[in-house]
């Protein structure tokens, strides 16, 4: 990310090189928002959170925000707030078994280290 004074920072400043879903990832958006015709595709967001910094936040979204970006693939759609863009820009959403569990992952480049248990991530 680009330094700027945090008084006059705004993610319409910057050019976004966006994000990216993998067949898996679009598959599991299809499959979650097959059950509601109004449902448009999922909202990944960031949120101050664990002992890294942020977490990541995941709904699904009915009414966009103006200011939503989206991301496609396959047919399914991921809307992002710009304001989650600094910390979130360049990252790839997959989702993967491991296990017995099933989870949305981000391999996010901005991510500088993570918390031990991997719930949150820190930028610089």
């Amino acid at each position: 990310m680009q330094s700027a004074n945090p008084a006059s920072f705004s993610p319409d400043d910057f050019i976004w090189k966006g994000l990216t879903l993998t067949d898996s990832a679009a598959k599991q958006i299809s499959t979650l928002v097959a059950g509601d015709p109004a449902v448009k595709g999922l909202k990944l967001g960031v949120k101050t959170s664990g002992c890294a910094g942020f977490g990541y936040t995941m709904d699904l979204v009915k009414e966009t925000a103006k200011d939503d970006l989206e991301f496609s693939h396959n047919g399914a759609s991921l809307f992002v707030p710009l304001q989650a863009m600094p910390y979130i820009d360049g990252t790839e959403v997959d989702f993967v078994r491991e296990g017995l569990n099933q989870i949305f992952k981000f391999n996010n480049p901005k991510a500088q280290h993570a918390c031990g248990c991997g719930e949150s991530f820190g930028v610089e």
